[in-house]
């Protein structure tokens, strides 16, 4: 990795010290950066643990929240992707690749994304989450584009230990209890169905991201509804 290129994008992180967001930190003032300076329309950070389970850290605005959220509904995209492999995931025309991860394609064209790129973070054998890009017109990051986002990877991983209580594992900052998650929501209404319909957490689960995905919605739109008693999931097709 080229340190000049790594020391520049640093610098233009720490500029923005003043400006970060106490909610999102460090991160935040990375995603923020990766629009400015990349090209790419939106970018975001997610923690991610094994079987689809993730917490949305930060976004640059609420397009690049909506894919976050819709990766999460599905279970499937490039985030998940290069989390799975360890590797990045760059997809620089999406309509090509819809059979690949056909509901995240389905709901990414309708949100008119063009492109995804995706980056693993993680220190060592540990890994973290993600950083993702999305791009409203097809086309590559290109070389210097690439190595920059490779750069703001590094820098995503060194601003999530940095947010979790001075270098811990960010992982376990998001079990607290005490910690506010975007996620909540979805948590609560997957525990409330479970003791309601006498199912399992990983059936409960399955029945809000069905309920979203056959009704084009965010899974935190339908939880919401659950916990309102606007919306029941007690049906055999639910």
């Amino acid at each position: 990795m080229d340190s000049r290129r790594r020391e520049r994008l640093w610098r233009l992180v720490t500029e923005r010290v003043a400006d970060r967001d106490p909610d999102t930190g460090w991160v935040g003032v990375v995603c923020a950066v990766a629009v400015g300076e990349l090209d790419v329309d939106g970018s975001a950070v997610s923690l991610r643990l094994r079987d689809n389970d993730q917490e949305l850290v930060a976004a640059d605005g609420p397009w690049a929240t909506s894919l976050e959220e819709l990766q999460y509904t599905v279970g499937e995209g490039p985030g998940v992707e290069a989390f799975t492999a360890g590797d990045p995931v760059l997809v620089d025309e999406l309509v090509t690749d819809v059979q690949r991860w056909p509901g995240f394609a389905d709901g990414a064209a309708a949100s008119g994304v063009g492109a995804a790129f995706a980056f693993p973070l993680g220190v060592g054998a540990l890994r973290l989450g993600t950083l993702d890009l999305y791009r409203r017109e097809p086309g590559t990051l290109g070389r210097e584009g690439l190595g920059d986002a490779l750069a703001l990877a590094t820098l995503a991983t060194t601003a999530l230990l940095t947010d979790s209580n001075g270098g811990g594992d960010p992982h376990a900052q998001w079990a607290r209890h005490d910690v506010a998650g975007h996620y909540d929501d979805v948590n609560v209404a997957t525990g409330m169905l479970a003791t309601e319909l006498g199912i399992s957490l990983e059936n409960a689960m399955l029945r809000l991201r069905a309920h979203a995905f056959s009704h084009r919605l965010p899974v935190t739109e339908v939880a919401r509804a659950v916990l309102n008693r606007q919306l029941r999931l007690d049906a055999p097709q639910e």
